[in-house]
């Protein structure tokens, strides 16, 4: 397993980053600390969470999945300094008129939460999970570097950000002399490429940020279970199914024949190697919901296309300004 820079920070973190979206809901604890520890021992140390994973499944109030990450860290004995830990905050976690959003008031009190469901007394990476358009960066921002003073957060990021809501936190961080967003968590992968692209591909790269593209596969698209002949009914199809069109099913046959010609990688395995072959992108985020899945997306470390290849899966999902 490769290990690369987070932006400009000193984290070293492995090519691919352990999502945990799917602890608590599609993957109960058992099977959490089994994916886990296969993760760990496979050379991942870079994993992503939520305080509110996942709040929208019924039964669940929000907060489960750091909680089975806090136990499996207790459990295992790894040394935390091993670990890289990203968690975020925004969402609402209760029913009071500050338990959601980018205020100070939120920021402080999730992550006194976040801190104590990890059992940990500091988190690597403390991301934005959306921009809060009620709350002036200047108040995020000035919270967020307090917890980098005090110790409680190493480095601080965003995800779902615009470009100009990214660009405008990046300018209020140096004007002030604020801790600045250090990396970008955006919806990327192979079919979905115009929102990051289009504008944010650029921010990142004039300011150095990592990048962390959450849904590489599409929402189980890009694992190729989908075909034009065996388009079923999934748990997940409703966010692949926007996917379905004629030249998508080319570039699924297309990415199968690719991946014969490099040792039988899987389809998901030649989309996460797309991913990689940028370098800009830091570690994108897999989610398996299976050991079967797990060790499918663990293929992928290593795993490196021809420039010719790139080529061939850039011109096959093209998009227009």
């Amino acid at each position: 397993m490769d290990f690369r820079n987070l932006g400009r920070t000193g984290l070293r973190v492995s090519e691919l980053c352990l999502g945990t979206m799917q602890f608590g809901w599609t993957a109960d604890e058992t099977l959490a600390f089994q994916i886990l520890d296969a993760t760990f021992a496979a050379g991942v140390n870079f994993i992503d969470t939520a305080d509110i994973y996942s709040n929208w499944v019924e039964g669940n109030p929000g907060g489960v999945a750091e909680a089975i990450l806090g136990k499996w860290m207790k459990r295992s004995g790894i040394p935390r300094q091993q670990l890289v830990i990203a968690t975020k905050v925004r969402g609402r976690l209760g029913s009071q008129p500050n338990d959601e959003g980018l205020s100070r008031a939120h920021i402080l009190n999730a992550i006194e939460g976040s801190l104590r469901r990890l059992g940990t007394d500091y988190i690597d990476l403390y991301q934005a999970h959306w921009y809060d358009e009620h709350t002036p960066i200047e108040e995020t921002l000035a919270t967020l570097d307090d917890l980098v003073q005090q110790g409680k957060v190493r480095y601080i990021g965003c995800s779902n950000y615009p470009a100009w809501r990214l660009t405008e936190a990046l300018w209020v961080s140096r004007l002030e002399n604020l801790a600045r967003y250090d990396s970008l968590q955006p919806h990327y992968n192979l079919v979905h490429r115009a929102e990051f692209e289009r504008e944010l591909a650029d921010v990142c790269r004039a300011y150095g940020l990592g990048v962390i593209p959450y849904s590489p596969l599409a929402g189980g698209f890009l694992t190729g279970k989908y075909r034009r002949d065996n388009a079923f009914e999934s748990a997940r199809r409703r966010s692949a199914q926007k996917y379905f069109s004629e030249a998508n099913w080319s570039l699924l046959d297309t990415m199968a024949g690719m991946g014969q010609e490099n040792s039988g990688a899987s389809i998901s395995q030649i989309a996460l190697a797309w991913l990689l072959a940028d370098p800009m992108v830091t570690s994108p985020i897999i989610g398996p919901r299976s050991m079967e899945q797990l060790q499918d997306n663990l293929g992928a470390a290593g795993l490196r296309l021809s420039p010719d290849e790139k080529k061939i899966l850039d011109e096959a999902t093209q998009w227009k300004n």
